[in-house]
């Protein structure tokens, strides 16, 4: 039995160093590398846009209201510069109404009241800005109009006219990715809108400005987000 035993712990002592060489280092595992995610504005763009607007004049009453529609562009950005087009169209109750006397031929004096209403409003623009990652800083100019109608009422009669208003506009504002393909804006534009006559000649209005702030929220087709190791 001793000498079984003295070989069998031969055997073991031999046995040992073999199987420790025979198991396999442990492998080394590099730890994944992060991913950063760069926003790139490059692409079409929709969405919707909404505010307020209210006339640069120096007297009363000024017209005043709010707007809300829709707007579709295109950015091109190379480096951090981002070039754009884009063009907003939006239903509009932006008015004011003055009540006063008036002399009528006939009828002596009688209360008139006189309404201006502008219904519709829109832009067509373009825009560059300076893009730091999802987060963009932009001016903007280009065309602006209006469509407007002026009422006059006296003795139970109205009386209205429509006309088309152009001119141009300029502004500025910022803009933010929030969700991969979602963004958030805030713009501040001043539009300039040329004089019209309204009531075949007989009225003629000066040109109107407007002070704008408008909010929107745009959907970028084709996944603005770039991955970058």
């Amino acid at each position: 039995m001793k000498k079984v035993l003295l070989a069998s712990a031969c055997l073991f002592a031999l046995a040992a160093p073999a199987s420790a060489a025979d198991l396999a280092a442990r492998p080394y595992t590099k730890a994944p590398v992060a991913v950063a995610s760069v926003y790139n504005w490059t692409g079409f763009y929709i969405g919707i846009v909404g505010g307020g607007a209210w006339e640069n004049a120096s007297g009363d009453p000024k017209m005043k209201g709010g707007f809300v529609g829709g707007t579709a562009g295109y950015n091109w950005q190379t480096g951090n510069v981002v070039f754009g087009v884009e063009a907003d169209g939006a239903w509009a109750d932006v008015s004011a109404t003055a009540t006063g006397a008036s002399v009528v031929p006939g009828f002596g004096v009688v209360t008139a009241t006189a309404t201006s209403k502008t219904d519709a409003m829109g832009t067509v623009r373009g825009r560059i800005g300076y893009a730091v990652d999802q987060v963009l800083f932009y001016g903007t100019g280009g065309y602006a109009w209006i469509d407007n109608k002026i009422s006059l009422s006296a003795l139970g009669v109205t009386a209205s006219d429509s006309k088309w208003h152009s001119g141009w506009t300029v502004g500025a504002g910022v803009e933010a990715f929030f969700a991969p393909q979602w963004s958030v804006k805030g713009e501040y534009l001043y539009r300039s809108l040329g004089g019209e006559t309204y009531f075949s000649g007989a009225l003629p209005t000066g040109t109107l400005n407007f002070h704008t702030v408008q909010v929107g929220v745009n959907y970028h087709f084709g996944g603005p987000v770039v991955a970058k190791y």
